[in-house]
This record gives structure tokens, C-alpha cells and sequence, in this order.
């Protein structure tokens, strides 16, 4: 029974895929890849990207600035103090816009930041993450179409964990993120070298793997970052979010580049 639910599942989703492309490939794209606006959309392949999140197996998130509504590392770092806040955030905007190799700005960050157990378990009591708006909207509507859904940051796993339950996607199989290490008082100690995401084209390797394992055919990457979209390829789209952040490198790359989830909820309820 299983195999055959998984076929017939298969089966569907190459239905949504092809009709998908049928209706969205029928509209031209820029063959030079260029900048494009099309209908209000910018990007430089909107339309494949469009026809992608439509019949996804599986679509990974970015979270900080894209799930959540700031910078995880940044809002912890100003729990800290002003100072550390200051610094932290200026290694992330070179981070995230691709001017510094992203384990570099990691270390870098946590060397200045030395986050205890303690700390980050006041910073989320007294400053409690957001979501982005419409961002869990757009998370039922691709369960509504049995898409898998994965957070895939470069973020800190003891931050996201708990957006993760908040979402009901599973902390173990469907996260992918940096893993900090303490000592036994709960004094920083390291973070984890060994996650995919600690380094530059971590996101590229989670994609890889998850196709590799799951036998998805079409992945989309969602996020604000650079090394989001250095996850494309293997993924095929990467769909740009500019709603709290604006990366220069990111707006002008992307497949296609949204500033608001209504914009992909649309696409998938068409």
C-alpha cells in the first residue's frame, strides 16, 4: 500500500507539473535571463519559477527575514548588549549580501557574540520571534498540494526549533540549520562545523541531499539571501523575498523576486 500511495502521488504531481508548465511556459521569457517585469513580477525567469512553486515536492525556506520577520543572530546579539548587537549586525548585511564568505561572518559573529544556553533562552522569552505575514499561509496552501516543506538557515537550531513546532514541520527530518555546542553550565563552547549550512553553498548541499534521498524532482528555494540563492542549482527556482530585506545581488538574481507571500499564495491558489 505504501508504494502504491507513493506512485499515485508521484502521478499527481507530474499532472500539476505539466500542467503548470503548460499554462505558465506559454507566456515569453526573457531568453537572456535579464531583469524582467512581467504582470507586476520581477525576476529573471518568473514564469518557470512561478510554474515551480505550483507543483513543488518540496519547497526549502530561508527563516531569517523570510520566515521571521528579522535576523535571528542580530536579535540575539542585541540581547547581549548594544555594542555586540552593532557588530554582529554589520557581519551579517556582508554575510547575507555575499561580500564575506558566510562560515567566515559565522565564526567571526560568534566569537564576538559567545552565546550561553541561558542567553538564548531569555532573548526568545523577551523577545519573541515573528512570523512573516502570509508566510504561514503560503505553508498550508503547499501542504494543501502535498508539498514537503524544510527550513534550511544559517541560522541557530536553538532558535528555530521552536518556529519549527509553531509551523508543525519536524524538528529532526526537516530542519537544517547551525547547531551550537555548550558546555555542561550552559557556557558557549563551539558550533557544530559539521552542518552543511555552517558554510558558503550549505543550502545547495541540503537541496542535493533531500533530492537525492527523497527522489524529489522539483525543489524551490525561498529566501532573502545570497546563500540562498546559491542553493540554484541544484534547486530549480529560487524565488527571491524582499519583504524586510532588500539584498542588491539577490533582487537582480532571482528567478522571480516577491516583497509580499500574497504574491506566491496567489500563484498557488490560481
Amino acid at each position: 500500500p505504501k508504494i502504491k500511495n507513493r506512485t499515485m502521488a508521484s502521478g499527481l504531481r507530474a499532472m500539476r507539473r505539466l500542467m503548470a508548465l503548460t499554462l505558465r511556459l506559454s507566456a515569453p521569457v526573457d531568453p537572456h535571463r535579464t531583469s524582467i517585469r512581467c504582470f507586476g513580477s520581477v525576476g529573471v525567469n518568473v514564469e518557470v519559477a512561478k510554474a515551480a512553486i505550483s507543483s513543488a515536492d518540496a519547497v526549502c525556506f530561508d527563516v531569517d527575514s523570510t520566515v521571521i520577520t528579522e535576523e535571528g543572530i542580530d536579535v540575539l546579539a542585541a540581547s547581549l548588549s548594544p555594542e555586540v548587537g552593532k557588530k554582529v549586525a554589520e557581519f551579517t548585511a556582508n554575510a547575507m549580501g555575499g561580500s564575506v564568505p558566510f562560515h567566515v561572518a559565522l565564526s567571526n559573529r560568534l566569537e564576538i557574540m559567545q552565546p550561553s544556553m541561558q542567553d538564548i533562552e531569555k532573548c526568545l522569552k523577551e523577545h519573541p520571534l515573528e512570523f512573516t505575514p502570509g508566510l504561514e499561509d503560503v505553508v498550508k496552501a503547499l501542504r494543501s498540494q502535498n508539498t514537503d516543506v524544510y527550513l534550511v538557515s544559517g541560522g541557530f537550531r536553538q532558535m528555530i526549533d521552536p518556529i519549527a513546532d509553531v509551523l508543525g514541520v519536524d524538528k529532526k527530518t526537516q530542519v537544517y540549520a547551525n547547531n551550537l555546542l555548550f558546555h555542561e553550565d550552559g557556557a558557549y563552547k563551539s558550533f557544530d562545523a559539521e552542518e552543511p549550512t555552517s558554510r558558503a553553498g550549505g543550502k545547495a548541499k541540503v537541496v542535493a541531499m533531500l533530492k537525492e534521498k527523497h527522489g524529489y524532482d522539483t525543489v524551490v528555494m525561498i529566501g532573502d539571501g545570497a546563500t540562498d540563492m546559491e542553493a540554484r542549482p541544484p534547486a530549480s527556482a529560487f524565488i527571491g523575498y524582499g519583504g524586510i530585506s532588500i539584498r542588491e545581488a539577490v533582487q537582480k538574481g532571482a528567478d522571480w523576486y516577491v516583497t509580499d507571500f500574497q504574491e506566491v499564495l496567489d500563484v498557488l491558489k490560481a
